[in-house]
């Protein structure tokens, strides 16, 4: 399988609080797609204001963008929409899929429509969440950034939070917590994810030595199969293309809980879905180049072959 654009922006940096982690995945996904042969530059947008990214992105020249952007702007339908208006397109969810998966409480309602289950909202107000213990995450972050566990009262009043609108509590779930990812709608091997802290935060997930991974996770195989058909539903369900991936919990039972979708997973060395990939006897550079082929797909200005 093989695409050909004219010239193909990786677009990386940002300015959310993921951009260090966005260009790291961004310098792999460039070499990557340079080792293949194609005409790929990057991008890295501007870190002080997100005004100068349309003039970055004309001045580059480009016919296809690779988005190895995460977090907002970058992940929640902002740069798509953009792109689109740009008509240049681009890998990866479109901007309603983005957008929705961006925003957890409406992933929640979309995975709901569709029986798909979810952790369990605890209800939150200024004064911290109804019961203890719980997870407490933004509404609109990735990379688990801002993720705490609070076991009482005094770790809620320690974090000073005035807009709990901003946030949501969750009933933490007891069981394996796996990755599940989905390459251009089938369901990759699937990943364990093992903290040695315990909680999958964003040290865990990006301090080499944290945490212990296994893919294929070790899970009975009917189990295995069930939360690759439910990875797979959920995805439709908010109507993600490209490589999304779907972090679950499973608990006692086998029955696996939906905690995320994540459209634009990292690409870094520790990152989960090249992890998923080599399982399934793709390498990175593959990766990219079938990631890649999804932007192809929406254009007639890319070949494939």
């Amino acid at each position: 399988m093989s695409v050909t654009f004219q010239k193909i922006g990786v677009l990386m940096g940002g300015n959310s609080s993921e951009r260090e982690i966005s260009l790291r995945s961004g310098s792999a996904v460039l070499a990557a797609l340079k080792r293949r042969s194609l005409n790929a530059i990057g991008i890295d947008l501007s870190n002080d204001s997100s005004a100068n990214w349309p003039n970055q992105i004309q001045e580059a020249g480009i016919d296809a963008a690779f988005i190895a952007l995460h977090g907002t702007l970058g992940e929640d339908g902002a740069v798509q929409g953009l792109l689109e208006i740009m008509e240049i397109p681009y890998t990866g969810s479109g901007v309603t899929a983005s957008a929705l998966c961006m925003h957890k409480r409406l992933t929640k309602v979309a995975l709901a429509e569709a029986g798909i289950k979810a952790a369990v909202d605890i209800p939150l107000t200024t004064e911290g969440p109804s019961r203890y213990p719980v997870i407490l995450k933004p509404v609109a972050e990735g990379s688990s950034v801002g993720l705490h566990f609070l076991n009482s009262q005094d770790d809620w009043d320690a974090l000073d939070i005035s807009n709990p609108d901003n946030w949501m509590a969750e009933m933490p779930v007891k069981g394996v917590e796996i990755a599940v990812s989905v390459l251009n709608g089938k369901a990759l091997p699937i990943v364990e994810v093992a903290p040695n802290s315990g909680v999958y935060d964003f040290a865990s997930k990006y301090t080499a030595g944290a945490t212990q991974y296994f893919c294929p996770a070790r899970l009975p195989a009917e189990t295995l199969r069930l939360c690759m058909q439910r990875a797979e539903a959920a995805t439709v369900a908010t109507g993600c293309s490209g490589a999304p991936r779907v972090d679950m919990i499973v608990a006692d039972g086998g029955e696996p809980v939906v905690l995320e979708i994540n459209t634009i997973p990292g690409m870094t060395e520790t990152s989960l879905l090249p992890k998923a990939a080599a399982e399934a006897g793709i390498d990175f550079d593959e990766l990219c180049q079938q990631i890649l082929v999804t932007a192809a797909l929406t254009s007639n200005s890319g070949e494939i072959s």
